[in-house]
C-alpha cells in the first residue's frame, strides 16, 4: 500500500466531482469532520450509552463525550506521526501534500467510529443478534441467505457505522455523508464479510466490517485506496493504516476514562485509581504535584490527562517505527497490544479490574439485560410486521417507523435491514419510550 493512494479525498457518492488536484483537495477532510459533528446520528449519539447508564447529577461519559475524546487522542496520534515523517523528509509535502492532513483523516474517523451502535453499549449490539439467533428471528433463517443471516446473527456496530456513512437512506440525498473515501476506510478496524468475521486468528477479521448490502461499496473504495486483498470469497482485506491509530485513541480513551468515571461513582477509590494510573504517568514528580491538590475528582483529572499523554507517546512511537510493516499489511496486532514494558503490563492490569469491577457492576448488568429485552420486544414487533404488513396492526406499526427508513426492495433481508436501521439508531431514551408504548406498558400522550 502507498500513501498516495490511501489518502484519496474522492467523495463518497460524488465521484465525478472528485478534487483532481492534491493541494486544491486539502480542506476536504474537514468537511468530512464538519459533516459528521453535525449530522443527526452523531448527536443522537449524547443519549447512548457508553458503560454506565447516565445517573443524572453525576457525569459519566456517553457515546457522544466519548467519541469527541477519541477524535481529540486521534488528532494528536496523527499529527506527531506526520511531524516524525517530515522531520525525517523535509520535502515530503511537495510530493504528498496531503500527509499533513492525516491527523483530520483520524480524528473524523474517530468521531464517527461509534455511530453504528445501538442503544445500551455493545449489549444493544448482542440484543439484535439475539433476536435472530435464539428469538422469534430465527424463522427468518431460510428466508436469507448464508452471508445475509451471519449479517443477522451477528450484529456489528462497526459495520452498521459504515452502513450509516454509505448508505442512501429514503429522501436524504444520494450519497448520505459523503464522505471521503480516505476517512470511510479509517474506520473500517475489520475489514471482511460476517461470515469469516470471528477469527481472532488476524486483527482484520476479529469481528466484521461490512454488511452483504454494503460489499460491493467497500470493495469499491478499498480498490481505488489500494488496500490489500487477502482474499475475493469471502471478502477480506487488510486494513487501512490509519485505522490503527483510529483503534488506539479508541483503546486509550476507553480503557482510561472508564476508571475516571467508575471514581466519580464510588465504584473504584481514590487509592485504587492512584495505584492503577501514577506508574503509567512516567513522571518522578506526579507525586509532589499530586500532593498539592486536595480535590480527589482533580487529582483522578490530572492522572487521567498524563496517563493518556503517555500512552499517546507510546502508540506514535510504535506506529512509527512499524509503519513500513503496516504499509506492507503485514502488522497482526493493536498498537496497544505491543506497547513498550512496563506500559503493557499496566494497561493489561487495568483491563483485568475493569472485567471484574466496571463492567460487571450491577448497574452495568441491569442496563445490558433491560436493553435485551427492550430491543428483543422492539424487534419482535416491528420485522414481522414489515415483513408481512397482513394487518391493521402492522400498518399501524410501520406508520411509525420513519420513511428514510423504508426501502422499495422486496426482498427479506433488505426489509429486516430497513428496520434494523430505525431500532440501531435509537437512543436509550427513546428505545425505553417506545417498548413502553407498543406493549401497553404507558400510554402515550397527544
Amino acid at each position: 500500500m502507498n500513501w498516495e493512494k490511501l489518502l484519496s479525498a474522492k467523495r463518497w457518492g460524488y465521484e465525478d466531482k472528485y478534487v483532481a488536484s492534491q493541494v486544491d483537495a486539502r480542506s476536504e477532510f474537514q468537511r468530512d469532520y464538519d459533516r459528521i459533528i453535525f449530522s443527526s446520528p452523531f448527536r443522537r449519539l449524547q443519549n447512548k450509552t457508553q458503560v454506565f447508564p447516565l445517573p443524572g447529577s453525576v457525569f459519566v461519559h456517553n457515546r457522544l463525550t466519548h467519541s469527541l475524546e477519541v477524535a481529540s487522542v486521534g488528532k494528536s496520534l496523527g499529527r506527531i506521526f506526520y511531524n516524525r515523517l517530515k522531520a525525517e523528509d523535509p520535502g515530503i509535502d511537495a510530493r504528498l501534500p496531503l500527509m499533513s492532513d492525516i491527523d483530520t483523516i483520524v480524528s473524523a474517523a474517530c468521531l464517527a467510529h461509534d455511530l453504528g451502535n445501538p442503544a445500551f453499549g455493545h449489549s444493544g449490539e448482542s440484543a439484535i443478534s439475539h433476536y435472530f439467533a435464539e428469538g422469534d428471528g430465527k424463522q427468518y433463517r431460510d428466508r436469507v441467505t448464508e452471508s445475509q443471516w451471519a449479517d443477522l446473527i451477528n450484529f456489528e456496530g462497526n459495520a452498521n457505522a459504515l452502513r450509516i456513512l454509505t448508505h442512501a437512506y429514503s429522501g436524504k440525498g444520494n450519497g448520505s455523508f459523503a464522505l471521503t473515501y480516505a476517512t470511510i476506510a479509517a474506520i473500517a478496524k475489520y475489514p471482511c464479510a460476517s461470515i469469516v468475521g470471528g477469527n481472532k486468528a488476524n486483527i482484520y477479521t476479529k469481528k466484521y466490517g461490512f454488511f452483504q448490502s454494503e460489499q460491493d461499496g467497500f470493495q469499491k473504495i478499498a480498490d481505488e485506496l489500494g488496500l490489500t486483498k487477502v482474499q475475493d470469497s469471502p471478502l477480506i482485506y487488510k486494513r487501512h493504516p490509519l485505522v490503527y491509530l483510529v483503534e488506539a485513541a479508541d483503546d486509550i480513551c476507553y480503557n482510561i476514562i472508564d476508571l475516571e468515571d467508575a471514581h466519580r461513582l464510588n465504584i473504584l477509590s481514590y487509592q485504587e485509581i492512584e495505584d492503577l494510573l501514577l506508574p503509567l504517568c512516567n513522571d518522578p514528580k506526579m507525586r509532589t504535584r499530586l500532593d498539592d491538590i486536595d480535590d480527589d475528582d482533580a487529582k483522578v483529572g490530572y492522572l487521567r490527562a498524563r496517563s493518556i499523554n503517555t500512552l499517546i507517546q507510546e502508540c506514535s512511537k510504535l506506529f512509527y517505527r512499524e509503519k513500513q510493516t503496516i504499509l506492507d499489511g503485514d502488522f497482526n496486532h493493536s498498537l496497544m497490544d505491543l506497547i513498550d514494558e512496563p506500559f503493557r503490563s499496566i494497561m493489561k492490569n487495568i483491563t483485568k479490574l475493569s472485567i471484574k469491577r466496571i463492567y460487571n457492576y450491577s448497574s452495568v448488568v441491569q442496563i445490558e439485560v433491560a436493553g435485551y429485552k427492550v430491543m428483543g420486544g422492539i424487534l419482535e414487533e416491528f420485522i414481522p410486521a414489515y415483513l408481512q404488513n397482513n394487518s391493521k396492526y402492522h400498518k399501524k406499526l410501520i406508520e411509525l417507523i420513519p420513511k428514510q427508513f423504508l426501502t422499495k426492495n422486496e426482498d427479506d433481508y433488505s426489509k429486516i435491514q430497513s428496520v434494523l436501521d430505525f431500532v440501531s439508531g435509537m437512543t436509550d431514551l427513546y428505545a425505553v419510550e417506545l417498548f413502553r408504548k407498543i406493549k401497553g406498558i404507558s400510554f402515550p400522550s397527544l
